[in-house]
């Protein structure tokens, strides 16, 4: 094993800062997902000097990367200056700036994994590397289930869903089964230790068991399409089918009893009671499972099976997964009944929003009914208004604001095509389009190559990044560093197992000195002084790119060191003022004016964003200091003019100043902001009946609202 390890360490050197980065994502998974710009940005600032270490520790060839793959980061690293261009159109630009910048990190991370050429062994450190972390992470979550009570219990659900470490339900699911199929697809590699392979097999089971925690309809739907996708596209399908059959009896035998949790804990039992038999059943499947399959895998790599056995041994596998593609196939006909009349429904409980949702049974199997065809629907109403570059990164929130029919009030379209559209239109959803094609055919072709365990590894990255697209396609999961740095990690890798492109002398930039000589004994020609020897042909050959190579480094050098210096700025910058913003927030109760320092502060290191000021202005409210919360919400309004919370609270300050008319015309203004808002709506209410908004209860109701919706 330690071999294996300085071997593949030494054969990719930029593995070591490959391995950091993975020790980062890993990080992030345990909290929040990296969402927080608190926590991304900070990330962003380590992965920007291990890129620059990698480029200096081995240079890049150039000539050994694949087009697909130069295509790749070249449509990528567009699509990311579009989106920090967008911060010019945007309505809130501070938004806009935090969505570019979240962009440059995805471009940082899948540079890092996809431009050095990788050897299988070194993809496999990197890949089974973090799926052994997540499956350890998820065995500590059921073992933390088992063992929390109270409040501290309390905290990792919401609801009767599991929550905990992400905060959100749907990006919980999806962590875990991010992990699930590499774990998967690892299990299945030949070239994998029997070892390794039985524990990726019952870590499978743990990851799948403990997403099943969260009730994610969404995780339901994105794991049937993978099923068919990865059975569709990866090769050797009957060694992916013999190791998913143990590994879905386990699932299939303990998801009652997970399932039943929430049921558990709806009904009021106590922590203990509502996930021990679960917990205790999970990981047993799992142990179950993995040493099944680590036995199989020493059997196979023992080499007695014989050459009739094994096709024996294929014949009857194949036999069995037809046999079970028949019954999944009659089963899903019977179960859906009419097809014609299955879509109809589950396309009138999509357009009829939560209200359609059973409310009885498994949340799973209880419809489509979310808000979901709302977001959607305003998404591409602005991407119609905004056809060509879209309304700016991370701009959707103030748009549904304003045109949305829900009580919900989304940051985010919740699809990452449709995010890609409407912030960045067309040119970006052709630049996404165009990179993410490239990236998934070198990782096509790295699952085809010579290398059994670079084709396993492909195969196992691909599987991650394919459920985090396929979720993310009606989901928010961009927006969250800890899934989308990974699955950018994963699509990396299978494009550093690419192979690489053949070369011909001209594409090695092979002189005149190597170039074959012509006949037996010819001597090369110059076709200006006639032949030349040895000596004279070495100087032609290097004579002119003497003078140009210094200058192209150079300028190519100072490119670069620009270019980190820019990406450094951008990243400290808004991740400062942030820090000061929640500092503020902390102390403001027992030092107001420490409180407002900062807050100046925060407003200098982020130039665009209204936050500070709207925090200000809330501080200076709870104090009575009206005239010091009046100037801070005009600021906000002159960095973001479209912020109805700014709106609203000059409209309520104009009334308690006795300013009817400027009043009247602030509060509808918020309500064209804002329209389904009811505090807004009696604000206004109350200005034209010709009585006074209340500040105190004014804000103490937005106080209560936001707890609510917290």
């Amino acid at each position: 094993m330690r071999r294996w390890l300085t071997g593949s360490l030494r054969e990719t050197p930029t593995t070591v800062p490959a391995l950091a980065v993975v020790v980062l994502l890993v990080v992030w998974a345990t909290s929040q997902a990296g969402y927080p710009l608190t926590h991304w940005a900070p990330g962003g600032l380590i992965v920007l000097p291990l890129l620059a270490i990698a480029l200096l520790a081995a240079p890049l060839r150039l000539a050994e990367i694949p087009a697909a793959v130069k295509l790749a980061l070249a449509c990528l690293v567009a699509y990311t200056a579009l989106s920090f261009l967008s911060i010019a159109w945007a309505s809130a630009p501070g938004e806009a700036w935090e969505g570019a910048n979240r962009t440059l990190l995805y471009l940082m991370v899948f540079a890092l994994f996809a431009l050095w050429r990788a050897r299988g062994s070194s993809a496999a450190l990197l890949v089974g590397s973090w799926t052994l972390a997540l499956i350890g992470l998820a065995v500590y979550v059921a073992l933390h289930l088992d063992t929390a009570a109270g409040k501290s219990f309390e905290a990792l659900f919401t609801g009767e869903r599991l929550s905990y470490p992400v905060g959100y339900p749907n990006a919980t699911a999806a962590q875990w089964l991010m992990a699930f199929w590499p774990a998967l697809l690892l299990a299945r590699g030949a070239r994998v230790s029997w070892a390794l392979r039985g524990l990726f097999a019952g870590g499978a089971v743990v990851l799948a068991d403990v997403a099943l925690l969260s009730q994610s309809r969404g995780s339901l739907y994105a794991t049937g399409a993978m099923i068919v996708l990865v059975f569709a596209l990866v090769p050797d399908r009957l060694r992916t089918f013999a190791t998913a059959v143990p590994v879905t009896l386990g699932i299939g035998f303990t998801a009652p009893l997970v399932l039943r949790v929430g049921d558990r804990i709806k009904s009021g039992h106590s922590p203990y009671t509502a996930t021990h038999d679960a917990v205790v059943a999970l990981l047993l499947a799992a142990l179950l499972v993995g040493l099944a399959v680590a036995c199989g895998a020493a059997f196979e790599r023992s080499r007695r099976v014989s050459p009739s056995l094994a096709r024996s041994v294929r014949r009857g596998v194949a036999a069995l997964a037809s046999a079970t593609l028949l019954v999944v196939l009659a089963g899903g006909l019977v179960a859906a009944g009419n097809p014609l009349t299955r879509v109809r429904h589950g396309w009138e409980s999509f357009k009829g929003g939560y209200s359609t949702t059973a409310t009885s049974g498994s949340r799973l199997l209880s419809g489509l009914g979310s808000n979901r065809y709302d977001f959607y629907r305003v998404a591409l109403d602005q991407f119609a208004a905004h056809p060509a570059v879209g309304i700016g990164a991370d701009n959707f929130s103030q748009q549904y604001l304003a045109h949305g029919r829900s009580d919900e009030t989304p940051r985010y379209p919740h699809s990452v095509e449709l995010r890609t559209l409407t912030q960045t239109g067309v040119l970006g959803g052709l630049l996404a389009v165009a990179g993410l094609g490239a990236a998934l055919a070198a990782g096509w072709r790295a699952m085809r190559c010579s290398d059994p365990l670079a084709r396993t590894v492909a195969a196992a990255a691909l599987g991650g990044f394919g459920y985090w697209a396929v979720h993310g396609s009606f989901d928010w999961f961009w927006e969250f560093a800890g899934l989308g740095a990974p699955a950018f990690a994963l699509l990396g890798v299978a494009c550093a197992l690419a192979p690489a492109p053949a070369h011909d002398g001209a594409s090695r930039g092979t002189s005149s000195e190597d170039a074959p000589a012509g006949p037996a004994g010819t001597p090369r020609m110059d076709p200006r002084r006639g032949p030349l020897d040895a000596g004279q042909a070495r100087g032609v050959s290097t004579g002119r790119t003497h003078l140009r190579t210094p200058l192209r480094t150079h300028l190519l050098t100072a490119v670069g060191v620009v270019a980190a210096l820019a990406a450094l700025l951008s990243l400290a910058a808004p991740w400062l003022s942030q820090r000061q913003i929640e500092s503020a927030a902390r102390i403001w109760p027992k030092a107001p004016f420490a409180a407002y320092a900062r807050l100046n502060d925060a407003t200098r290191l982020d130039p665009l964003s209204d936050q500070a000021y709207l925090v200000e202005g809330s501080i200076a409210l709870r104090f009575g200091d009206l005239a010091r919360a009046e100037r801070q919400f005009s600021l906000a309004l002159r960095r973001v003019p479209g912020d109805a919370y700014a709106t609203l609270e000059l409209g309520a300050i104009a009334s308690e100043a006795g300013e009817r008319a400027r009043a009247l015309a602030l509060l509808v203004r918020a309500v064209r902001l804002d329209p389904r808002d009811p505090l807004t709506r009696r604000a206004l209410k109350t200005v034209r009946s010709g009585e006074r908004v209340d500040l105190e209860e004014l804000n103490r109701a937005i106080l209560l609202k936001a707890e609510r919706l917290a």
